[in-house]
């Protein structure tokens, strides 16, 4: 039974006494856009408003609740029951009656509950686990009408819908009359417009006819947004106050408020109201434990039909979230307008992520160029293809493998050499010093976002505990004796220490787990390098390198897949577990251990290959194996950074292409497939479908806003790919780029379309992302250094050509890296079992290492040319990092943080609100002073008239005294 229905009135639009209320006729006034619709017949004003306004055609729906509802079949009421904020006789006697029945339901079930045994972990707001469902769902019920009832006193307005397409759902509209948004406007220190324009001051002279020339070059970049006014021309901002709303341009009251500040008031007042329950329960608690199932704001309209009313969610999808305008800017200021600040930020970060990655990926196209053009001319590479060359090399694997000659890895050195020349150098230190570059653009472009939309001097506000936390506070409550239940409980580090044990073990399982994976992939290319090496087919054997490296990429690309989905749900889980008290530090918590765990899952073969690979080998002779049977894999003659490139190249287009655009767009689609499917098998009836879904009703088959924390989080892993080791793969920042083209098209149209419509949210910063951004950047420095140094043969090409050549050219590197190794020093059974698979005995063998020959004194020691290039290595990274760091310092010393123009406007216009104030104060003393004067005046003649009708009983001064006591 709707309330509507228990209070027994009819509160639909056409009762005469809402139509010649003094509440109504203000309506009529204040929302003077609607008059037309109001002069239309019920039906419809329904069709025309589609949800969007409560029955009456006037007032905007700001929020809706949803929650379940269990009716017989056939009680179904006519139309929506509408719900006035009245404070006449009915609404109270309901109210009366409702808190009444309340009473006598919680008497009845405590007289119930007595015969049955205490239960500690029973939840005295919804009853107890041997309760029926029907009196569970009453409690719900009753739960709800006292939450709602609460919100009217709030001075918010209700209208309940359980007449709806949508089978088992009633809809709860809301809506905030004026006073209230003024109210709340000025408790949460919104900055609003004011009457006071001024002019925002222009470039002038050379400066100027440059910015407008280039203006005019990106004229068609722009998308096709209509502003409201010229960009030289700014409203100035004030907090707002209702004392002062003289100042704010109030002529159009429908939208002072737009949407999205009127939803994130709602959202505000629905935070921080309490039933008045015994233990308090806010929306976050009454979401969480069932009584309400969904809460949302809803969208501006519809976007696909031709007769749709032209909104800001439309003009977002047709000029943002459309593949056809991915060469344009994005709307931002149109996006925050209708999204919020923080999605807003968002979106403006990944756009100027995306323009920043054109130059980087530009300089990278060239780096890859230089060493197409230069790879016939790589001395060390024309040596290993010499066709005379006869140098024959030890086998790469006990038994099934036998010698061969060096000049068979004549591809992979010339593929090398691609990503393995001295422009990569210069490649690495200029992502160095673009990482720092984009990390000031970043920071500039916050402050002049922060300018533009008035969050100047904004600060965090203090966050609402979650509904999990004040779960936990109620039931450590509970288990107290009841002389501490005045107390005020909280969760302490005592309370959390099961949790943070949990946390930190399951850490080290899941990052133990990835280091496995790997160590097992590592085996899986050792045994079926082995079993290439033995198939009778040359063509198999020739290119067994070549397919065990693609292979096991593939492998790690779909374990990375897998685990990342895993990983994201076991952080939630932990985070979970610990019971944060606000969202902000739960979602920093779960941010951190999200990035650990994807972090170390993406980035640990990279590592491995790197860093380990080839450096854990032993020598001819003298092998490390594992598992006394698997001998360490070590690196081509080129050396591991081709197939560090291989690797990185596929996990990064792998991750790019499946999880981050595949997933994204599949996912949903499947989504709406089978909610389709079951809509078609019976949630709604044939006639029910034809008929065209309210506003809020279509806004509820939508997925609700998850957070940002996914989309910022494959971008982080990407910035580590285009940065950390781009010195192995400068195609990286062009693969990225084409990656986010689609990423901001794709996320924008998930917003638009395919998201309900997420709450408001200020923020003035990115927030812990900046942060991270930093740290990876820092890190990329040192890695870049260590693969230049260790992975890459820079060093000893350099040191050979600059200490051992003979004529100063690298001519003879090739001998100069190679040692040599008598067969007859094999381990026992680890010889070759064909030594003639080259046609002839072999005696000596070589293998790329800095050792010495048997034939020393001390034979297959480390020799000094080791301990050299070593040393350069060394010295390299040490250099590198720190003339990389100080130039970093340097573009962040010549780059100030604020442009000097956003720090003018904002001096500025502290000195015009000082002006506007001190004109204010003028004027009220100014009217003061005239009315003073008035009644001073008036007070003088009326004591002139009593001198001269009574000049006989009063004394002549009696008159300016009487005067003076009057002011």
């Amino acid at each position: 039974m709707t309330e509507g229905a228990a209070v027994g009135v009819d509160l639909s639009p056409t009762s005469g006494s809402e139509q010649h209320s003094p509440h109504f006729l203000q309506d009529v006034i204040f929302h003077g856009k609607f008059k037309l619709l109001k002069a239309l017949i019920p039906e419809e004003n329904t069709q025309c408003q589609h949800g969007l306004y409560f029955q009456d055609g006037q007032r905007r729906v700001d929020y809706v609740l949803t929650y379940h509802v269990k009716k017989p079949a056939g009680a179904r009421s006519s139309r929506p029951t509408s719900h006035l904020l009245t404070e006449n006789a009915v609404a109270r006697s309901f109210r009366r009656g409702r808190n009444e029945h309340l009473r006598n339901h919680k008497a009845q079930k405590a007289k119930d509950s007595s015969s049955l045994p205490s239960s500690p972990g029973a939840d005295v707001e919804l009853g107890h686990p041997g309760e029926t469902v029907n009196g569970h769902e009453d409690q719900k019920m009753f739960r709800r009408e006292e939450f709602e009832g609460i919100l009217r006193d709030m001075g918010l307005e209700l209208e309940k819908d359980e007449d709806t397409k949508i089978a088992g759902v009633g809809f709860v509209k809301i809506h905030a009359p004026w006073n209230i948004l003024c109210r709340e406007a000025e408790l949460m220190k919104l900055k609003m417009p004011t009457k006071k324009v001024y002019e925002v001051k222009q470039l002038s002279g050379v400066v100027e006819k440059i910015c407008s020339l280039a203006c005019k070059l990106v004229e068609p970049l722009h998308p096709h947004v209509e502003e409201h006014q010229p960009q030289n021309i700014k409203h100035l901002s004030h907090t707002f106050s209702r004392e002062k709303q003289h100042l704010f341009d109030l002529s159009d009251k429908d939208n002072f408020f737009d949407s999205k500040t009127r939803s994130s008031i709602v959202f505000e007042i629905l935070k921080r109201t309490k039933c008045k329950a015994k233990y308090s329960m806010g929306i976050t608690s009454l979401l969480g434990s069932g009584i309400f199932s969904a809460a949302y704001p809803l969208h501006d309209g519809d976007i696909n039909e031709e007769s749709a009313v032209h909104n800001d969610r439309r003009l977002l999808y047709e000029e943002w979230a459309n593949y056809s305008v991915f060469f344009k800017y994005q709307p931002i200021g149109l996006v925050r307008k209708y999204f919020g600040e923080k999605i807003g930020l968002y979106f403006a970060w990944l756009g100027l992520y995306t323009q920043m990655l054109i130059p980087a990926s530009l300089v990278g196209v060239i780096v890859f160029l230089y060493g197409c053009a230069t790879v016939d001319d790589n001395l060390p590479s024309m040596e290993i293809c010499h066709p005379k060359n006869n140098i024959t090399m030890c086998p790469l694997c006990d038994k099934v493998c036998s010698y061969w000659k060096l000049s068979t890895a004549c591809g992979t050195a010339r593929a090398s050499h691609l990503f393995d020349n001295p422009a990569t150098v210069f490649f690495s230190i200029f992502m160095a010093l673009w990482a720092a570059m984009f990390m000031e653009h970043w920071k500039r472009r916050q402050m002049r976002l922060n300018y533009e939309w008035d969050l100047t001097g904004f600060e965090d506000e203090e966050d609402h505990p979650r509904a999990e936390y004040e779960l936990r506070v109620m039931q450590k409550t509970l288990s107290k004796d009841h002389k501490s239940n005045h107390k005020t409980e909280k969760l302490t580090c005592q309370d959390r220490l099961p949790a943070y044990m949990t946390n930190i073990v399951m850490m080290l399982l899941m990052i133990g787990v990835t280091f496995a994976i790997v160590f097992g992939v590592i085996l899986y290319r050792i045994s079926t390098k082995a079993a290439l090496y033995m198939s009778s087919n040359p063509v198999t054997r020739s290119h067994a390198q070549l397919t065990v490296k693609t292979t096991a990429a593939i492998i790690n690309l779909v374990v990375i897949l897998i685990l990342d989905e895993v990983y994201g749900a076991v952080a939630r889980w932990l985070t979970v577990l610990e019971v944060p008290k606000t969202d902000k530090s739960f979602e920093e918590r779960l941010i951190f251990k999200t990035f650990i765990l994807k972090f170390v899952n993406a980035f640990s073969p990279i590592i491995y290959i790197a860093f380990f690979r080839g450096r854990l080998v032993g020598r001819p002779g003298s092998y490390l194996y594992v598992f006394e049977s698997y001998r360490m894999e070590e690196c081509a003659h080129g050396g591991c950074l081709m197939e560090l490139c291989i690797q990185l190249s596929i996990t990064m287009l792998g991750k790019q292409l499946i999880q981050n655009n595949l997933f994204e767009i599949g996912v949903p689609k499947l989504k709406k497939l089978i909610r389709y499917i079951r809509s078609k098998q019976g949630t709604f009836q044939e006639e029910e479908r034809k008929k065209r879904l309210q506003r809020y009703e279509t806004d509820h088959f939508l997925e609700p806003f998850a957070g940002l924390t996914p989309e910022y989080m494959e971008m982080i892993i990407q910035f580590g790919f285009v940065t950390l080791f781009v010195a192995s793969f400068p195609l990286a920042p062009l693969f990225a780029l084409l990656n986010n083209i689609i990423e901001i098209r794709l996320d924008a149209k998930k917003f638009v379309t395919e998201l309900r419509r997420p709450v408001a949210a200020r923020a003035k910063d990115i927030g812990i992302w900046y942060n991270l951004l930093r740290g990876v950047a820092n890190v990329a420095v040192i890695i870049n250094a260590f693969v230049i140094s260790f992975t890459s043969d820079f060093i000893p090409r350099m040191v050979y050509q600059y200490m051992y050549s003979p004529d100063g050219s690298m001519h003879g590197f090739v001998n100069h890296t190679l040692s040599y190794f008598n067969v007859s020093h094999f381990q026992e059974g680890k010889e070759p079992m064909d030594p003639l698979h080259l046609g002839y005995h072999v005696e000596m063998c070589r293998y790329k290492d800095y050792r010495e020959p048997p034939w020393s004194a001390t034979p297959y020691e480390i020799s000094k040319e080791f301990w050299t290039v070593l040393a350069v290595r060394l010295a390299f990274v040490i250099i590198f990092q720190n003339v990389v760091m100080l130039m970093s310092d340097v573009v962040d010393w010549l780059i100030p943080d604020i442009p000097k123009d956003i720090s003018m406007q904002i001096h500025k216009e502290k000195i015009l609100l000082v002006e506007l104030f001190m004109r204010e104060e003028h004027s009220k003393s100014r009217n003061l002073d005239s009315r003073v004067s008035g009644e001073g005046k008036a007070n003088s003649s009326s004591s002139n008239n009593n001198n001269n009708n009574y000049s006989t009983t009063v004394h002549p001064r009696s008159g300016p005294h009487n005067s003076t006591g009057s002011l």
